[in-house]
């Protein structure tokens, strides 16, 4: 693992790494804050999955997390949102599809299928990583994302129960199987074989499985992309139908920017820090 730079911040480190990834075939960058508490002992991790032409630096610069991370004792994990650079036909086509876009799934659809492994890269490769190089508790850990990460968040959340205590998002794409964002990026890693789309559908996998802590999602009102790619109703739906505890937030005059998670991210850390702590 190659350190990019570490900076001071709220008395803990900021920092950005690098390393050769053995999922996606390519050099991973992702971002790291430390609080202050983990110099005397272990602290629980929360992973945050940024959106659609994000990269690591995205949340951690934009999302004011540190200082609240900072009181709470919280390590921060952001990766970045796809392999960069598999020289892929098509890759850098699209900003919702290939690089920047990698959706959190395991392709498995020549060509993407050999690189773009995110998921797998997210919930085996990255915590490995941590656990040795970082002191973080070894414990259940934390998931948020924003849109397409919080799509990322719902489903490795709802897939890994065990290894994932709080699971939050904002605005999150919550039916991707019903949306263009999410058609588009599972014909072109998954095919057209419905069955495997579930596989990575909120609203599919909440059917059933469940984790007994309640999900949080905030969600602006006034965001462009709310009726055609997130559909956040259905997940509602889909909880309460499956006695899944949820907590839904509906926040008129707010966005799908950054200015809305500053908003509400306080919120977001309080909660994974309720849970992870009573562990």
């Amino acid at each position: 693992m190659k350190t990019r730079s570490e900076q001071s911040c709220f008395g803990g480190t900021q920092g950005f790494y690098e390393h050769r990834s053995q999922e996606t075939g390519t050099d991973m960058q992702f971002a790291v804050y430390t609080p202050p508490s983990a110099k005397n002992e272990p602290v629980p991790v929360v992973y945050y999955l940024a959106g659609l032409t994000c990269t690591e630096e995205t949340a951690t610069i934009k999302a004011g997390a540190q200082r609240v991370a900072a009181q709470l004792g919280l390590m921060l994990v952001m990766p970045d949102t796809s392999p960069r650079g598999a020289m892929i036909d098509g890759e850098d086509e699209s900003w919702d599809f290939g690089t920047g876009a990698g959706f959190y799934l395991d392709a498995t659809k020549a060509p993407w299928s050999k690189n773009y492994r995110m998921y797998s890269y997210i919930t085996k490769e990255l915590p490995s990583l941590i656990a040795a190089h970082f002191p973080s508790d070894n414990g259940p850990a934390g998931i948020m994302g924003h849109s397409m990460g919080g799509h990322g968040a719902l489903t490795i959340g709802l897939k890994n129960t065990e290894q994932y205590a709080s699971i939050t998002a904002f605005a999150p794409i919550c039916a991707p199987s019903q949306c263009p964002w999410g058609q588009k990026a599972f014909n072109g890693y998954l095919g057209d074989n419905k069955a495997e789309w579930a596989e990575y559908d909120a609203v599919a996998l909440v059917t059933n499985v469940q984790t007994p802590h309640p999900i949080l999602i905030d969600q602006g009102k006034a965001d462009a992309f709310l009726e055609q790619e997130l559909n956040p109703h259905l997940f509602e739906q889909a909880c309460k139908a499956a006695d899944q505890p949820i907590i839904y937030r509906s926040h008129s005059g707010y966005d799908h920017s950054y200015y809305f998670i500053q908003s509400f991210m306080e919120d977001h850390l309080l909660h994974h820090s309720k849970i992870l702590k009573a562990l």
